[in-house]
């Protein structure tokens, strides 16, 4: 499956070199929406608001709980089509700003990482 290839740096659309918008094809593109997914806040996306991490609800302004932000990446990993094993890694933490990586395995047995 593709999807649209996102900076790992601004997390923006990237062109090719014809100048065209860029597009990420297998593994890659499942990793990345894996990532995606991470990124997406609890109830932001309009047209199914179950899916997302639940941010406001259970992680911004609690206690740094780093198992449970960990866990709960990977069951976001886990909702992309395609994704039969995630793992998280956390990289960073400052502020509000948490950095990372997710390895996911697809129902291919292939693994493959995407920054978040």
């Amino acid at each position: 499956m593709n999807t649209l290839l996102l900076s790992p740096v601004t997390w923006d659309l990237m062109i090719d070199s014809s100048g065209n918008i860029a597009v990420a094809s297998d593994p890659y593109s499942v990793a990345q929406d894996a990532a995606s997914a991470i990124k997406l806040f609890q109830g932001e996306l309009w047209f199914d608001t179950t899916q997302g991490v639940p941010y406001f609800e259970q992680i911004f302004g609690q206690p740094l709980n780093i198992n449970l932000l960990k866990a709960k990446f990977a069951a976001a990993a886990l909702t992309v089509p395609g994704v039969s094993s995630a793992t998280v890694f956390i990289t960073s933490i400052i502020g509000r700003n948490v950095s990372g990586q997710v390895q996911i395995t697809d129902n291919n047995g292939v693994t493959t990482a995407a920054n978040f």
